[in-house]
């Protein structure tokens, strides 16, 4: 339990430590964000704001993760993935950002380099680290194999979730403070699992944001970007591929699934009927549009957060009491 409490207060620690180094870094290199012309217009003041800080949580993550947990392969697997994102979403900032070209790396670019983390992920964790290519139903405490469909099926999890965390992006703490939640809950899903190597890298996870948080809570001072929407996608993803728990990682990360939801059934009402089923979407958005301020729509969404990370303990701990 102490290297728990070590490892968050050191990851919390380097983040908050980091940013005062790094934003005026940013800023000077002017990596500023762009607003989006069609976005709310009260994010209009928020144009120039540094982006790309979300290598300041991958910081304190990764001292943290390698300071407690560095003799773990398992945590080595999971650090490879995270930074691997994270760098594809640095290149994808970058080319945005500095470049100026507003579309960023193409998604073929994108995809070749997540094709190869999952790869990774999935055969190193199956033949490796004993993992199988099953996976675990939770409530009915049953295990499906499927074979070399296994590897596809990780691919999706990483694609989906990077994605979904990336969406959920769009106010001042949300993604960052979402993590937060999510992170701890995995944290005790590791513990239950005996994995306290990952529990340790979840933890330091959970401190990395806190600590990033002193600077992207409204009113932001600096953005993660896609540089640290996409790492925290692959941090949660490859806990959840490592612990058997893809399938309650849909609970432990219900905000994101909310939110990517919120995004297909836009696109499909509009292409179909031509209407729109929300104000605007990402669904963060909607709301702010219905005249929520935007402290109240992060404050409630970390609720939410913290009611579907708490969920997911409840789904677990009946899952090993014998299911339903």
């Amino acid at each position: 339990m102490q290297s728990l409490v070590m490892a968050a207060a050191v990851a919390f620690t380097v983040s908050l430590a980091a940013g005062p180094l790094f934003i005026p870094l940013l800023r000077r290199l002017k990596f500023g964000q762009s607003i989006r012309e069609e976005g709310p217009e009260r994010h209009y003041v928020k144009a120039g704001t540094p982006t790309m800080g979300g290598v300041i949580f991958l910081l304190g993550l990764l001292v943290a993760a390698l300071l407690f947990a560095g003799s773990s392969a398992e945590v080595w697997l999971a650090l490879f993935v995270t930074v691997g994102h994270g760098l594809i979403g640095f290149l994808d900032d970058f080319i945005k950002v500095v470049l100026k070209r507003s579309l960023g790396l193409k998604a073929r670019q994108k995809l070749a380099g997540q094709i190869v983390m999952a790869v990774a992920l999935a055969y190193i964790g199956a033949v490796y680290f004993g993992r199988g290519t099953d996976l675990w139903i939770p409530l009915l405490g049953i295990n499906v194999d499927f074979g070399a469909l296994y590897y596809v099926l990780i691919f999706f999890v990483l694609v989906g979730t990077t994605n979904a965390v990336n969406l959920t992006d769009g106010l001042d703490g949300l993604a960052a403070g979402t993590t937060v939640v999510a992170a701890l809950a995995y944290t005790a899903i590791c513990l239950s699992f005996g994995k306290h190597d990952l529990a340790v890298f979840s933890v330091a996870l959970a401190g990395a944001c806190l600590g990033f948080l002193r600077y992207n809570a409204h009113p932001a001072k600096v953005f993660m970007g896609d540089t640290g929407s996409l790492a925290l996608g692959g941090a949660l993803a490859s806990v959840a591929v490592l612990t058997k728990t893809e399938l309650l990682l849909i609970s432990v990360g219900g905000v994101y699934v909310v939110e990517a939801l919120s995004v297909i059934i836009q696109v499909i009402s509009f292409k179909l009927t031509g209407k729109r089923v929300f104000r605007m979407s990402p669904i963060h958005h909607h709301f702010e549009l219905g005249g929520w301020s935007e402290t109240k729509v992060v404050t409630v969404f970390w609720l939410a957060g913290a009611i579907c990370g708490a969920l997911a303990l409840v789904i677990l701990a009946v899952s090993q009491a014998g299911g339903l």
